[in-house]
């Protein structure tokens, strides 16, 4: 079965970086989006970034371009996501995905979700 597992989650001061890890197994599309959602609570999932690892084309919420950038080592099966500049409102529990694509915009375009890493920013 599918599994994605999160890591890379913590606590930073805004100005700070960290980089988030999302391990897949069992994805059996050979080409496919990795995404990234945040979530506060009480609210919609929103998108943050995506690549699609057959033409790396990646994509960012407005929010995040320039500070984030999104990449994939297909030897360990594994998508990145590196914050830097972090902001306070970039806080919230992160989640990772996998979706069969093309398109890679949009929580309805996956169907397997990771279980999330809490990212705060203060």
């Amino acid at each position: 079965h599918v599994q994605l597992v999160e890591s890379g989650g913590g606590s930073v001061q805004a100005g700070g970086s960290l980089r988030l890890s999302c391990a897949a197994s069992g994805v059996r599309y050979r080409r496919y989006c990795m995404g990234w959602f945040r979530q506060d609570p009480g609210k919609e999932r929103e998108f943050v970034a995506a690549v699609h690892t057959l033409s790396d084309a990646t994509y960012f919420t407005d929010s995040v371009k320039g500070r984030f950038t999104i990449s994939t080592d297909p030897t360990k099966n594994t998508a990145y996501l590196e914050m830097r500049s972090l902001r306070p409102d970039d806080s919230g529990v992160y989640y990772c995905a996998a979706g069969p694509g093309p398109i890679c915009l949009g929580p309805d375009r996956y169907n397997y979700w990771g279980q999330g890493t809490q990212v705060t920013v203060s």
